[in-house]
């Protein structure tokens, strides 16, 4: 079974530090399907994206921007964005990893 995971494991606010897969994802990692599991080291590679992160310029994936329902960032703990610049796009997960928890 492939996984992004780099064994550097840490849960920040419900994002992992290593791969930056969310705990949910990675909790369910054993139950998804090889073509699910391919969609989300996709999407944290870059190599799937809906823009570029307004912060560092790297490739990102939002589920929105994509036109689903819910996202990624939907399941972590919610971050505090006070000192950013308004964004009409949203950041990617490690820079969005950066900021404190609200």
């Amino acid at each position: 079974m492939k996984s992004p995971c780099i064994a550097a494991c840490k849960n920040n606010a419900g994002i992992c530090s290593g791969c930056h897969r969310t705990m949910e994802e990675i909790s369910q990692w054993r139950h998804f399907d090889e073509t699910q599991q391919q969609v989300i080291m996709d999407r944290l590679s870059g190599s799937q994206t809906t823009h570029d992160c307004p912060t560092c310029a790297k490739p990102t994936h939002c589920d929105i921007a994509a036109g689903k329902t819910d996202c990624w960032c939907f399941t972590i703990e919610k971050r505090d964005l006070s000192n950013t610049v308004k964004q009409s796009q949203c950041l990617c997960r490690q820079c969005l990893s950066e900021h404190p928890v609200a």
